[in-house]
């Protein structure tokens, strides 16, 4: 199956290497929103992003924040490793997600409901402070079974 890519990620083929970053806020957690014009569905999704060859996951992680936020992580602990086979856009993908719990370095970060971030390759977006009881109510957080680290 040929490689196919979304916004920058890779679809078919291998499965992608990927970190995320669970960062909490007393009830609320840090995601970006994202939606699936084909299944019409609004979703929600921790920061982060691939690995790149060659570099640990750890580090691929921080980069990852430091890229899409400006931002240093501290704490930082592996809390699973999790197996994702999805379609987004109509196209079969497939991630080994390494799931890290992480805390901000700047505490000032914590103050605003959302946090300006930029992808490479997609632009900029916001970072949300998202409720934990939204997720109880019907709001979709991928990857599934991460909502176990609450």
């Amino acid at each position: 199956m040929p490689n196919h890519d979304i916004d920058g990620k890779m679809f078919g083929g291998r499965p992608r290497v990927t970190v995320l970053g669970l960062i909490r806020n007393g009830d609320r957690i840090l995601v970006q929103q994202g939606y699936d014009s084909v299944k019409q569905q609004t979703f929600f999704r921790p920061l982060g992003g691939g690995v790149d060859y060659g570099e640990r996951v750890e580090d691929a992680l921080r980069r990852e924040f430091i890229e899409e936020l400006g931002a240093e992580l501290t704490n930082i602990r592996l809390l699973r490793v999790v197996e994702n086979i999805f379609t987004l856009e109509g196209l079969a993908g497939h991630e080994i997600i390494f799931l890290f719990e992480a805390e901000l370095e700047d505490k000032g970060l914590y103050d605003a409901d959302k946090l300006q971030a930029h992808e490479h390759g997609a632009g900029d977006f916001d970072a949300l402070w998202k409720p934990l009881a939204d997720f109880e109510t019907g709001a979709i957080l991928y990857p599934p079974g991460i909502e176990d680290f609450f």
